[in-house]
């Protein structure tokens, strides 16, 4: 109930401004988060490992950065947030509206890392033609979606939520099988979090995150059923 009065307060327009413009969106060196997780996305799935039909987006917040390399390996692309106001960001972002945040910076650094040389705006497009759900969830209901998703995704990807939303680890734990229910058996998920974080703040919002340590996540996805294939880690 806490959390949830909280996320009640979320700016999404506060959010991004806090963590997706400069100074922490700083492109010129990996010792800098941004792009660190961005060559790790980039790295992972040029692998073709994973890749498939359907890739689910857990909890997608208002950002499509966590997207741009994934988005060459499905045919569609499902984003899903608890909160309507960040649905609501991304669908102005996913139709091309005026006013929509702008990831051209985050777009033209991944198509730098990739080496292909593609025009960055022809992985806008891409992305915005496969981003073809936009879907409430909560990762706190043995149902996250409200029904199965069908069919199955074949991967999950979610970036800096099931520790932003669960008040303990034993939540957090319950979360991670709640959307590993939303795979296919033999899927893969491909996580990014926060280790050691205790909050964050979205305008007038300070959300608390459960502080995770690098022995937690591992148990916590051995209890979920997972099977832990890669564990990377960077110390901001």
């Amino acid at each position: 109930a806490a959390l949830r009065e909280g996320y009640e307060r979320f700016d999404p327009r506060a959010y991004l401004r806090n963590n997706y413009l400069p100074p922490r969106a700083d492109f010129s060196s990996e010792e800098f988060v941004v792009p660190w997780k961005l060559r790790c996305l980039a790295e992972t799935f040029a692998s073709g490992e994973i890749r498939g039909r359907t890739l689910i987006d857990v909890g997608s917040g208002p950002t499509i950065y966590q997207l741009l390399s994934a988005c060459d390996h499905f045919e569609e692309i499902v984003a899903t947030d608890y909160l309507a106001v960040n649905r609501e960001e991304l669908g102005r972002w996913a139709r091309g509206e005026p006013g929509a945040f702008d990831w051209s910076p985050f777009i033209q650094h991944v198509c730098k890392i990739e080496g292909r040389g593609e025009p960055w705006q022809d992985k806008e497009r891409r992305l915005r033609e496969r981003l073809r759900r936009i879907l409430p969830i909560d990762v706190h209901r043995p149902e996250p979606l409200g029904a199965p998703l069908r069919p199955p995704a074949d991967a999950l990807l979610s970036a800096f939520c099931l520790e932003a939303v669960s008040p303990d680890r034993a939540a957090f734990v319950r979360a991670l099988a709640h959307v590993g229910n939303l795979l296919r058996p033999g899927g893969h998920a491909l996580l990014l979090g926060a280790l050691g974080e205790s909050f964050y703040l979205a305008g007038p919002a300070r959300l608390p995150v459960v502080p995770l340590e690098e022995s937690d996540v591992r148990e916590a996805l051995a209890a979920a059923g997972f099977a832990l294939r890669e564990l990377r880690s960077s110390v901001m």
